[in-house]
């Protein structure tokens, strides 16, 4: 039988596992490798999907923080409906305003009939002796009839009598009296107006207004918490290569147990092919009295225990495979095919050159996490004191109603501009931001220790997988060196036990050795491709590029 894992130089395993995961897509019936195995489970990871949802959310809360140094700008309506309207005056001096026209009216009337009542009284007099010496005339002409005869004759009485007739004392000191001006109309019509304007209209209320808000100085808040937003969003995405780290860790544990068992299950059913042929052959020689029937027995409970073994081997390769495909996201039952299953050569990793521990530091998710926590604890410190200082912003607000305020509250909307600056000063609160600064001052320096340590532990972590990977690379080549060993070892009792000179024990013995020495070096090449895993993993090379 072919050997089932032989090492291969020249195949860079450790460069394959930090180079980026492109975009692959996986043909149908053909089997699957390693790379797009790794490449299904960080698609499907629901932990990885959680990530980049935290990712994003950093994003938004980074573009929040930008936000802070535009201007805010908001606008405002409101109605308001009173159920009373508002009075400026009472209702007594309300009467009094709406009554002022006829107050006014008799004032002018008495004044008018103190200024114009002499007048009035002289020319009743004169009326009255006019109208006296008037009738004394007249009948002085009707106890004279021939004088008032001659006096019709005559052209100048005539002229006379005419002249008197025109004459109208009355008329004439009515035209000298002016009649009483009307005040009342007129002036009760303006107090009603100003009396309207005292009462005005407030049950239906309009407002509204346009505001904008820049703030100048806020102690550096706004730029702290950029650098802040900016650094958990690093953080999350440090977070997501953490979770990617160990979703590929498991992905190559899973893939090489695989391939392991895969290689288990081939060597089992070679054993039990061998042993049944033994069993065959034992047959024969029994019959020919060569072997005892002891023999014979002892040959088939070795080839049931081989039975027994395939049979544990198929179980646990269907449980392997199950379990790969419930991290790359496929159906438990899906029959899957791995590149490297039932090869008889298995890629081995070939020793790189090691990374100094500053760029271990630096690629490794862990410390990277603790160095950002850190940090943002410092952007937090400063915007806990940022609070404890003066804040200056511009404020302008456009503002209208209706009622219109700012012309006798008419119905009808109008507005003004206000424009300003507003000045925050703080200045005791319990020592509340005081306090807030010390805490984030506190937990900054609580990160910085938990980065030192873990700074150490990863340095022992590395130094430790890279022994091991040493380890295994021994291992690996010694366990090849005993195959071809134990391989020699069963073709020299299987030739002598044909020839009747090499007792059943003895080839027995020799498979079962030729049995552990495949076994240990199937399990030496697993151990190998895994310490290579851990050792890229505590390196950092299984960073995402996303």
């Amino acid at each position: 039988m072919k050997r089932m894992i032989r090492i291969l130089s020249g195949v860079v395993f450790l460069a394959a596992v930090s180079a980026p995961l492109g975009a692959q897509t996986h043909e149908e019936g053909s089997p699957y490798t390693l790379e797009e195995c790794r490449e299904m489970a960080v698609n499907r990871n629901h932990a990885l999907e959680q990530a980049r949802t935290q990712i994003e959310m950093a994003r938004y809360d980074r573009n929040i923080a930008r936000a802070q140094y535009f201007p805010n700008i908001s606008a405002t309506g409101a109605y308001l409906y009173n159920g009373r309207d508002i009075a400026l005056i009472s209702d007594s001096q309300s009467a009094a305003l709406l009554g002022s026209g006829d107050a006014l009216q008799a004032k002018v009337t008495d004044l008018y009939q103190s200024m114009f009542g002499t007048i009035g009284d002289f020319g009743q007099r004169v009326v009255s002796d006019w109208n006296t010496m008037k009738a004394h005339f007249q009948g002085f002409l009707q106890n004279n009839p021939e004088l008032a005869a001659q006096l019709m004759q005559s052209p100048s009485w005539q002229t006379l009598m005419q002249l008197a007739g025109q004459i109208d004392p009355e008329g004439f000191f009515a035209g000298l009296i002016p009649p009483c001006p009307d005040v009342a109309t007129p002036v009760n019509g303006i107090a009603r107006e100003i009396d309207q304007t005292l009462h005005p209209d407030l049950r239906n209320i309009w407002v509204g207004a346009v505001s904008v808000q820049q703030p100048v100085f806020v102690g550096g808040k706004i730029l702290y918490s950029n650098q802040m937003a900016s650094l958990a969003m690093e953080l999350a995405q440090s977070r997501y290569d953490m979770q990617h780290a160990q979703i590929l860790l498991d992905v190559d544990q899973a893939y090489w147990q695989i391939v392991s068992v895969s290689a288990k299950l081939e060597l089992a059913r070679a054993y039990a092919d061998l042993l049944h042929q033994l069993e065959k052959d034992a047959a024969v020689s029994v019959e020919a009295g060569v072997l005892t029937q002891a023999d014979a027995l002892q040959i088939r409970v070795k080839a049931n225990e081989a039975e027994m073994m395939r049979t544990k081997a198929e179980n646990g390769l269907s449980l392997a495979k199950m379990l790969l495909c419930q991290q790359i996201g496929l159906p438990l039952e899906t029959e899957i095919r791995l590149a490297d299953e039932g090869t008889d050569v298995v890629p081995v990793p070939q020793a790189v050159e090691a990374k100094d521990m500053e760029s271990v530091y630096a690629d490794r998710p862990e410390t990277r996490s603790l160095d950002l926590a850190s940090r943002i604890y410092d952007k937090k410190a400063l915007i806990a004191r940022a609070d404890m200082m003066p804040k200056v912003a511009l404020t302008a607000n456009y503002i209208v109603s209706s009622p219109n305020m700012y012309n006798g509250f008419q119905k009808s909307f109008d507005g003004m501009f206000n424009a300003g600056v507003l000045v925050n000063v703080p200045l005791f609160h319990g020592f509340e931001a005081n306090n807030r600064y010390r805490k984030a001052k506190a937990e900054a320096t609580l990160y910085q220790s938990q980065l030192s340590e873990a700074r150490e532990k990863i340095g022992l972590q590395v130094t430790q997988q890279r022994k091991l990977l040493s380890e295994a690379l021994e291992k690996l080549e010694m366990t090849d060196s005993n195959l071809s060993h134990a391989e020699e070892n069963l073709r020299t009792a299987t030739v002598g036990f044909e020839a009747g000179v090499i007792p059943t024990q003895t080839v027995i013995a020799a498979q079962t050795a030729w049995l552990q020495a495949h076994s240990e070096y199937i399990d030496a090449g697993t151990e190998l491709q895994m310490a290579a895993s851990r050792l890229s993993q505590a390196e950092g090379n299984t960073n995402s590029n996303e």
